[in-house]
């Protein structure tokens, strides 16, 4: 498994969780149950901790990592991502908090002390600088990321049933089935 430790610290990885071949879990990671890490995505927990909460995917060429504890921020910016949520391709998550079921669209960087709240949709290619509020039900996108509008019901629902859809993909894997 690509599991590794940092300062003998090791990953901790729940229930049914899939880890492909070329993903790396570095450190200090906590990855709920059912959660998939799919190809090269690096999570790397060796600053400060990672916690991934149930359901979660991150998806191919994705990063997540943390910004270390000091006498200016002593808790450092660890990386906590909430119950079924969605990062999409070649994400980087540094140092910020994503809530439940939100969906962190292909190539969106996401900075140090950002707060996504529940039920957030941040567009494709978006930029989030550190700090940043966004607001549970709203759509975001841009560089700076901006708020263009609040989500319907119907996206809201999409959230979930994104994170849903990567569980029955990964469940294929861990069964050694096709997608």
């Amino acid at each position: 498994m690509p599991v590794s430790s940092y300062l003998n610290t090791r990953p901790v990885l729940g229930e049914r969780v899939y880890l492909h071949d070329t993903a790396q879990v570095i450190g200090d990671v906590q990855i709920g149950d059912d959660c998939s890490i799919w190809c090269n995505s690096v999570l790397r927990g060796d600053v400060n901790r990672i916690v991934i909460g149930e359901g979660s995917n991150i998806q191919d060429f994705s990063m997540g990592h943390v910004s270390h504890r000091n006498a200016a921020k002593p808790d450092g910016s660890p990386l906590t991502i909430g119950k079924y949520v969605t990062i999409g391709h070649s994400v980087i998550l540094h140092g910020c908090t994503i809530g439940d079921e939100c969906l962190i669209g292909m190539g969106s960087i996401v900075m140090d002390d950002v707060v996504v709240e529940k039920h957030v949709m941040l567009g494709a290619g978006s930029l989030v600088s550190p700090g940043k509020v966004l607001e549970s039900g709203h759509l975001y996108v841009g560089r700076p990321a901006a708020k263009v509008r609040a989500l319907t019901e119907a996206e809201i629902a999409y959230l979930r049933y994104s994170a849903e859809h990567y569980v029955r993909v990964k469940n294929n894997y861990l069964a050694g089935g096709d997608a």
